[in-house]
């Protein structure tokens, strides 16, 4: 009974930080607002997680779920890596936390860029893709500068946008950061 009780404590604890660090900003966040939140002692928080930054950390903690690509036809690719992004963040605050703290953060900033060098580039390598860490940066530039437009900024346009509408417009230059020759083999 103790163990489960301390998951719940513990997944408490999480959900108070993504809103308080999404709502506030890092710097803002205070263990003291995140445990009243949470409807615990902030002695808790400290307890479970050690520090504000560990907090963050545990809170920013987020698995992308790439698609593998390796059996999906070339001219598709894009449009495969295109839905599954936007669904992931549709489905989940923890990007849109990390994102909107990794502008003035750099901890946060960090993390988002483990999220995408460890999760991105190892799928776009399996591809068979030559430079695939420059491709995997290219290909985070469309999603960040997306979701950061949608999400954070909500430019209405864009958040009018369905997800199908997005795969149409996204998914071509996904393709084409896949699939074009570097421009120094050209």
């Amino acid at each position: 009974m103790a163990e489960k009780k301390s998951d719940r404590t513990r997944a408490s604890i999480l959900a108070a930080a993504r809103e308080r660090f999404g709502a506030d900003g890092y710097e803002r966040a205070t263990i003291r607002a995140i445990a009243a939140d949470a409807a615990i002692d902030p002695a808790m928080v400290m307890r479970y997680y050690g520090s504000k930054e560990k907090l963050f950390a545990a809170a920013a903690e987020f698995d992308v779920r790439l698609p593998d690509l390796t059996d999906v036809p070339v001219e598709q690719a894009g449009e495969v890596l295109v839905r599954h992004l936007v669904e992931r963040w549709e489905e989940d605050d923890t990007l849109k936390v990390l994102l909107r703290n990794a502008v003035t953060n750099e901890a946060a900033a960090e993390r988002m860029r483990q999220v995408f060098s460890a999760q991105l580039a190892p799928a776009i390598q399996r591809a068979s893709v030559d430079q695939p860490a420059v491709r995997a940066g290219l290909i985070s530039t469309q999603a960040l500068g997306f979701a950061l437009c949608r999400y954070i900024l909500e430019l209405r346009p864009v958040v009018a946008m369905s997800v199908d509408e997005v795969v149409a417009w996204l998914g071509p230059t996904i393709t084409r950061y896949l699939t074009s020759p570097s421009p120094s083999q050209v």
